[in-house]
């Protein structure tokens, strides 16, 4: 039992180490009792910037905000650091501070966010000296409020040419730079924070205009110490840090704008006080927090805060010079083509190019079919397309379109680069006209003449095709003439079955006669088959004497004639 009530005793007695060491870890952590609260409840005014607004417009007018030129001297320090000390009117105390006097402030001045990038996001509270070192800066002090309990950065802020986070309107003293290194206090809308004409570098919120064109803006009695940014005259950009203890020393806002302008200030607003009034000088601590330490409360330790303005050594907007060219000593140099402090605008502007090209780091770039400096000139003969670098393809005379190159042919040519001739028959432009001449002759493909003398390989093309003509115009006149003959009226069927019945009949008749022939030889040679004799009918019927004689005479001839075929007359007396 004794064993184990020892082991919760070391245990206990190690976590009670561990705590004090990480307490102990860092031994310049605020207490955070030196609290300067603006406003009673949350983080601006009660009423809105259109108030404000209606408010200036008796001495401003709708003007709600100043820009000033600011300067950019070269050959210089980056900036001068100088500690003041002053009275006070109303008391004998002395108050201690710090004026850091800027020469560059477009090359030289950033607004950097809580330990570095996304600090804002993260509700980051950093120590002014733990980002300036981050950052390397030469001199830095507090910027923006924040939110004591939940940390978040309050207001605008844009760091380094990035927006970070818009207030959407909430009207707090405001200062920032702008691209072309106009510095600008006062108050801002939204549409004045997001407006990319000339957009915002740098910018942060404050509260309380101090000094507005010289004169005294706004005061607050209490009195603590105080930070404030402001430019004077030259548009150097001065940065201002007081020490002193909420209630007990340091100067009020009435105070602060005096003694501002007493040192030239121009317009100034009025940043994070109180415990957050920090100056640091190369990362190391140069003024006097009123926060006391944690680990020891009889020290004083700066705040972790939110946002800061640090001074570095030239820097150019942006860095890399729009990626158009070099930043040497805060300067961009740009490459060829390239004008401008950051190198973001083309040495050709419109309308250098006129109406046919376009503006780039290599001059003008001129649209197909156009040449020259400035775009002015139309492609030369025979040459198309981007720079006129494109040979035309066309023939016989054809020109091209200079953009895209399509040929337009001259009269009795046709073809995508022109190299036919108009078809026989056809002249004029694109051989749309149909030649008038006599006995539909070719003419001119030119002009359409009809006393035209034709090319070597037309007259070899007419030639063959008169040839080819006359063949098919013979042919189809054989045709036609064939067809022009009489048809006969009966089929060849018709007439090989009349012709075969003829030879029939031919060939009976042969056969019968040869019978016949056969016959008679045979009764030839048999006398005793003679039983007829032929007996004119003459004789028969008694024909008279006159002509008997000349009968008898032709009987003997017409029997002797004809004997053969005696035995085919029948005789009555043999029977």
């Amino acid at each position: 039992m004794a064993a184990e009530s020892l082991k919760w005793s070391c245990a206990w007695l190690l976590l009670w180490l561990c705590v004090r060491a990480s307490e102990a870890k860092d031994t310049r952590a605020s207490m955070n009792d030196d609290i300067l609260l603006p406003y009673a409840h949350g983080h601006g005014p009660s009423h809105s910037h259109r108030h404000v607004r209606d408010c200036q417009s008796v001495i401003y007018g709708n003007n709600t905000h100043e820009s000033w030129p600011s300067s950019n001297h070269n050959g210089q320090p980056v900036a001068e650091s100088k500690i003041f000390v002053t009275n006070v009117e109303r008391s004998a105390k002395w108050v201690y501070g710090h004026v850091t006097v800027v020469h560059d402030p477009l090359r030289t001045v950033s607004v950097v966010e809580p330990g570095g990038p996304d600090g804002c996001k993260m509700s980051r509270n950093v120590s002014v000296e733990e980002t300036a070192k981050a950052a390397q800066c030469l001199y830095a002090q507090n910027a923006g409020f924040f939110g004591t309990k939940s940390g978040k950065c309050l207001g605008n802020v844009v760091s380094n040419g990035r927006l970070v986070q818009n207030s959407g309107g909430v009207q707090n003293a405001q200062f920032g730079i702008r691209r072309d290194g106009s510095l600008v206090f006062g108050y801002l809308s939204q549409e004045d924070v997001l407006d990319q004409s000339n957009p915002f570098v740098q910018l942060v919120s404050g509260v309380i205009w101090l000094l507005r064109n010289g004169s005294l803006h706004y005061f607050v009695d209490v009195v603590s110490a105080r930070t404030a940014v402001g430019h004077d005259a030259e548009g150097k950009l001065l940065l201002f840090q007081i020490d002193g203890q909420t209630e007990v020393r340091g100067m009020n806002l009435w105070e602060m704008a005096k003694f501002l302008k007493e040192n030239g200030v121009i317009n100034a607003i009025n940043l994070d006080g109180g415990g957050s009034s920090t100056y640091v000088v190369n990362g190391s601590l140069a003024s006097y927090p009123s926060d006391h330490c944690k680990a020891d409360n009889r020290w004083r330790c700066g705040r972790a805060v939110s946002t800061i303005l640090c001074i570095h050594e030239r820097r150019c907007q942006p860095e890399n010079c729009s990626g158009h060219g070099e930043c040497v000593d805060g300067h961009c140099q740009c490459q060829k083509g390239w004008q401008g402090t950051a190198c973001d605008s083309l040495v050709c502007q419109p309308p250098a190019c006129g109406p046919h090209g376009f503006c780039t780091a290599d001059g003008c770039i001129c649209d197909a079919g156009w040449r020259g400096n400035n775009c002015s000139h139309e492609c030369l003969r025979g040459f198309y397309g981007d720079s006129c670098k494109q040979r035309c393809s066309c023939v016989n005379g054809g020109s091209c379109d200079p953009v895209h190159g399509h040929c337009t042919c001259p009269p009795g040519f046709h073809g995508e680069t022109c190299q036919q001739v108009c078809p026989l028959g056809f002249f004029g432009v694109s051989c749309a006209q149909e030649c008038r001449c006599d006995n539909l002759c070719p003419c001119e493909p030119q002009t359409g003449s009809c006393n035209a003398t034709l090319r070597g390989d037309a007259n070899y093309t007419l030639q063959r095709a008169g040839r080819c003509l006359a063949k098919q115009m013979f042919t189809s006149w054989i045709r036609e003439k064939d067809a022009q003959r009489e048809q006969p009226y009966l089929a060849e069927r018709t007439w090989l079955i009349i012709t075969l019945t003829l030879a029939s009949l031919l060939s009976a008749s042969l056969v019968v006669h040869l019978v016949q022939a056969c016959r008679s030889t045979v009764i030839s040679r048999f006398p005793e088959r003679r039983d007829y004799s032929y007996v004119p009918l003459t004789d028969i019927n008694g024909a008279s004497s006159r002509t008997g004689d000349v009968g008898k005479s032709r009987d003997e001839n017409f029997g002797l004639e004809d004997s053969d075929s005696q035995d085919e007359i029948w005789s009555p007396g043999r029977s």
